[in-house]
């Protein structure tokens, strides 16, 4: 099956290279960040690897206590 936008480096990645790569498609062929983010979202999905969420840059272990001013 043919994907009918441009890969970024002009082949499909590996399933691990697009695992760890945030942007798989040639960022020059979108208008607008929305629609360069809804086809890497349909690029993932045709390749069947996880897609990006909003939040993934946020850790997800709790902030420690700020450490206590002497006073």
């Amino acid at each position: 099956m043919d994907f009918k936008y441009r890969w970024k480096n002009g082949t499909p990645p590996s399933r691990d290279e697009a695992a760890r790569n945030r942007h798989l498609l040639d960022e020059s062929q979108f208008e607008s960040k929305e629609d360069h983010r809804l086809a890497e979202e349909m690029a993932r999905k045709h390749l069947n690897v996880p897609l990006t969420t909003q939040d993934e840059d946020l850790s997800i272990l709790p902030k420690a206590a700020p450490p206590e001013e002497k006073r």
